[in-house]
């Protein structure tokens, strides 16, 4: 395993990060409070020095559960003196929340007041001054996201806009509770725009989209790769094991069949995206290409992610050390051109089934 190292910057915020950022979305639901901090705890002694939450974590979201995973994270900055300045610590707000009564009573838009005391509430929750990376979760306006592929023009409707979305994280920077703005789960129009309109209102540049990026789902490469790299945009990849079929445990009973992991154990999860069949069929089939290698598939599935030049860092999500060990454990492994050469034509004949 090679060393991690905070080498990679953010956009042009000038935080700099380890390429592998812990995900914590599983805290307070699949990992309980002490076992987080024992994985946190190995997560600064492997070297990561990044680490991603959000408001509506743990996920699956739940009004019982809403906020406890930031909450974690603040009872372990408040119990190990000196982790905070260690970190570079992301959080997100929620876009708009239809379904969720629980946040800002499901509120259609993200208006700056939203904003505001959503920050607000998560210092509280996280016990800290500042936000390192504070980024909005989903987009505002009418787009294709989770699992949706189409554009819909009927689906329109009135939200705030992207000048008032900046000009709130604007005024949260300049009160220096954030230090960097970044995007989630948006499209190359959505990142072009806010540059855009930033540039035209002297606001903060984002400096990051989080977006889903693994074996089975490329959609990054289908031009928002080209916008990030022309306006200076850093992606943090997200979902690099697929929910975990990447990892090669629901290859043989497929997703009811026992194994244990979010697909198996909450039936909202699979109707999600990765719960599709073509998507546990191509998975099958770069987890069989990785085991041809002398690869286990976590290996081979983390290491296509750590090793693309899209990737500024990876978001690992775990419920134990042990597999945040295993997932650290693969920085730093070679795929070989032929191995490369076979995935993309698995790709091509399969393309983006978690799209």
């Amino acid at each position: 395993m090679s060393t991690l190292t905070p080498s990679r910057t953010l956009g042009r915020s000038g935080l700099n990060v380890t390429p592998i950022c812990l995900g914590t979305m599983t805290f307070g639901q699949q990992v309980d409070e002490a076992t987080a901090h024992r994985i946190l705890d190995r997560s600064l002694e492997l070297g990561i020095n990044f680490l991603d939450a959000a408001e509506m974590y743990p996920v699956p979201p739940s009004a019982e559960r809403y906020g406890d995973t930031e909450r974690i994270l603040g009872s372990w900055f408040a119990s190990r003196p000196g982790a905070r300045q260690k970190v570079v610590l992301a959080s997100k707000v929620a876009g708009p929340v239809r379904g969720y009564e629980w946040i800002r009573n499901a509120s259609p838009d993200l208006k700056t007041s939203d904003i505001l005391k959503a920050c607000d509430d998560s210092l509280k929750r996280l016990r800290t001054d500042v936000i390192d990376l504070y980024q909005i979760h989903w987009p505002v306006r009418n787009v294709p996201m989770f699992g949706a592929i189409y554009f819909d023009p009927a689906r329109e409707k009135p939200g705030s806009s992207i000048h008032e979305q900046l000009d709130a994280l604007g005024r949260l920077v300049r009160e220096g509770k954030v230090r960097a703005i970044g995007l989630s789960n948006e499209t190359p129009f959505g990142v072009a725009e806010f540059v855009r309109v930033a540039e035209q209102h002297g606001l903060p540049h984002i400096a990051t989209v989080q977006n889903p990026y693994c074996l089975v789902n490329r959609s990054v490469e289908n031009g928002l790769d080209e916008v990030m790299y022309r306006h200076g945009v850093s992606l943090l990849a997200y979902s690099p094991l697929a929910f975990g079929l990447l990892t090669g445990k629901y290859d043989k009973a497929g997703l009811t069949g026992g194994a244990s992991g979010r697909l198996a154990e909450f039936e909202s999860m699979r109707k999600q995206r990765w719960g599709r069949p073509e998507a546990l069929a191509a998975a099958r089939r770069y987890n069989a290409l990785a085991r041809e290698h002398g690869l286990s598939p976590t290996q081979m599935a983390l290491a296509f992610c750590y090793t693309k030049w899209q990737v500024t860092s990876t978001i690992i999500g775990v419920t134990s050390v042990a597999q945040l060990e295993e997932d650290v454990a693969a920085w730093g492994t070679v795929l070989s051109p032929e191995l490369l050469e076979a995935i993309d034509r698995i790709r091509w004949e399969m393309r983006d089934p978690a799209q």
